[in-house]
């Protein structure tokens, strides 16, 4: 019986031990949160879509993919 209070003693010691050891080494940064983008909205089916993603027909209208910008006409 005094082995397992030894040992629970001992496990409880090396728990706290190991916590503030890790507090001490400060907790692991995170990389920012990525910035908005703009989102614009496809001409031909409606479907919204990050302005960098969109297809730009000869008209200026952003499409989704280049077989909308086609299907349009432009």
């Amino acid at each position: 019986m005094k082995y397992l209070l030894l040992l629970a003693v001992l496990g409880v010691a090396y728990f706290l031990w190991r916590n503030a050891r890790v507090a001490a080494r400060g907790a692991p940064k995170r990389p920012p949160p990525p910035l908005p983008q703009e989102m614009v909205r496809c001409a031909e089916c409606g479907v919204h879509l990050p302005r960098a993603d969109a297809v730009a027909g000869t008209n200026g209208l952003p499409y989704c993919s280049a077989e909308h910008r086609l299907r349009s006409g432009s």
